[in-house]
């Protein structure tokens, strides 16, 4: 019974992450008049202040304090952690940018694809061996970004851009291993001063996007930090609680929220181009996951019997 409500946390936690991560266009929207990189360097900085706040909070300090004296032991760590700090900044400018100039359905796509080129970097980089089903889920994938490429007359950089710069965020995170809580605390502190000096320079040249700013922009521009964090601690608690199986089935909450929010909502097209790729990458994923299901199914029924031998 422990473990059943253990697992029923875990999809609660997960699937609130999810919905809160699918749900963040609207929230980048209501800044849209501001430039996404300053969008970008305030998320940075309030999410550092929120996380310290929470470390703080939760007596977690020391454990940070003892991170950073690692990553000047050890100089692959304090690389990996920087490393992790530009991609995943890099991915946060990309999607606000998205967001703010009508790409939504086209960011979605990259979440869609995004699981798949983790699965090719884990290939790639950490020789993990795949199954014939899901190398042709791969290039199935991989044929549905090269038609709306053919077809829409352009080539699809937000969604590959979002796609990789998150599934090398990943594989870095993986490379480098530290708590979530205390990681994205490491990597906004890496890339906060950049941030500050940034707002100091705009703000001077630009004096006219501090005068023309209302109060309730300055609230959102400085409930970033929770915004981003909140999504992150919640998925941390769920991930450690569910199994691979049904964190692969929850993770496409939040692309289709936004892509439903980006068609319906916002107006945005979806092209034959689109129903095109989106059907490959689909179905590359339902092969996928029945994939990861019957190999699951498999691991388990040998452990079973091995235990009753």
């Amino acid at each position: 019974m422990g473990y059943f409500r253990e697992e029923k946390q875990g999809i609660i936690y997960t699937a609130v992450s999810y919905l809160l991560w699918g749900v963040l266009p609207l929230y980048w929207k209501l800044l849209e008049a501001r430039p996404a990189l300053e969008i970008l360097a305030h998320r940075i900085i309030w999410s550092f202040v929120f996380m310290v706040i929470l470390l703080a909070g939760t007596g977690q300090l020391t454990i940070w304090r003892q991170e950073l004296k690692a990553m000047r032991r050890r100089p692959a760590l304090a690389w990996g952690i920087a490393a992790a700090a530009l991609l995943i900044s890099a991915n946060w400018f990309i999607y606000i940018w998205a967001v703010t100039n009508h790409h939504i359905v086209e960011a979605s796509l990259g979440y869609y694809i995004n699981p798949l080129v983790s699965v090719a970097l884990g290939t790639i980089v950490l020789r993990e061996r795949l199954s014939v089903g899901q190398w042709f889920a791969v290039f199935l994938a991989a044929a549905g970004v090269t038609v709306m490429a053919a077809e829409y007359g352009s080539f699809p950089w937000v969604a590959l851009s979002l796609a990789l710069s998150f599934g090398l965020y990943g594989l870095v995170k993986k490379l480098a291993s530290v708590d979530s809580s205390v990681g994205l605390t490491l990597e906004t502190m890496v890339v906060m001063p950049l941030s500050a000096v940034y707002l100091l320079w705009l703000y001077n040249e630009t004096p006219a996007l501090v005068e023309a700013a209302a109060w309730w922009q300055w609230v959102l521009l400085a409930g970033a930090g929770p915004a981003t964090a909140v999504p992150l601690l919640y998925f941390a608690k769920g991930a450690k609680r569910v199994s691979m199986t049904m964190l692969g089935f929850l993770q496409y909450i939040a692309p289709t929220i936004s892509l439903l929010l980006g068609v319906f909502l916002f107006d945005e097209p979806f092209t034959k181009a689109h129903l095109y790729a989106f059907s490959c990458i689909w179905a590359a994923l339902i092969l996928f996951s029945v994939v990861q299901i019957r190999q699951a199914s498999g691991r388990k029924k040998w452990k079973r019997d091995s235990l009753q031998a």
